[in-house]
Order: structure tokens, then C-alpha cells, then sequence
């Protein structure tokens, strides 16, 4: 069945980096939309990254400059490095797949900036 499992989150201070890795099985991957969202508690869900299927990418405002991603379509793997990480950027980061009428998510995995 469809599946996508994230990895890589957890406690990190203000300006450190980490970096998030989601794993898809069940789905042609090559020809899927990757992207990584975020929610904030109290707040909506919100598009972090994207990456097309033809590697073409796509950044929220308050990412760019900062945040990387990529996708490994031989491991059927997609990726988010993640630097110079603020506060603010503390939220759930749920990996999503997308093709026209299939829309796949993940569980979501913890990213915490705290000092």
C-alpha cells in the first residue's frame, strides 16, 4: 500500500541544522510531486518546499536562502536540509506526494528550535 515515512526531526538551538528524509513505497515515485509542509501549533498547515517531478523546486518566503530540498529517485527518497533554523520555524513537517488525483501524506515528525 502507499506509504510515506518521515525521519530526522527533534530538539535543535536556534542557527543548527537538520535535516528531514522521507521515505515512499506503494507509488511510481519518479513521477511524483514531493513537497515538505509544516503546521504550527494553532496554525494552518503550510507548504515548506516542493520539488517536481522534473526536479524543478519551489520555496516558501520564509525558507528560501535557508532551507534545501532534494529527491533520490532511485531510493525513492526525498529530502529537506535544513540551516540557520529559528524558532519560529518549530512546527510538524509532514512530507506530502502529489499526481493530479492521488494526494499521499505522511505522519509528520517534530522539528523543535529552542534554546
Amino acid at each position: 500500500h502507499v506509504q510515506l515515512v518521515e525521519s530526522g526531526g527533534g530538539l535543535v538551538q536556534p542557527g543548527g541544522s537538520l535535516r528531514l528524509s522521507c521515505a515512499a513505497s506503494g507509488i511510481i515515485f519518479k513521477i511524483y510531486h514531493m513537497g515538505w509542509y509544516r503546521q504550527a501549533p494553532g496554525k494552518r498547515r503550510e507548504l515548506v518546499a516542493l520539488i517536481t517531478s522534473g526536479a524543478s523546486t519551489n520555496y516558501a518566503d520564509s525558507v528560501k536562502g535557508r532551507f534545501t530540498i532534494s529527491r533520490d529517485n532511485a531510493k525513492n527518497m526525498v529530502y529537506l536540509q535544513m540551516n540557520s533554523l529559528k524558532p519560529e520555524d518549530t512546527a510538524v513537517y509532514y512530507c506530502n506526494a502529489n499526481l493530479v488525483n492521488n494526494n499521499v501524506w505522511g505522519q509528520g515528525t517534530q522539528v523543535t528550535v529552542s534554546s
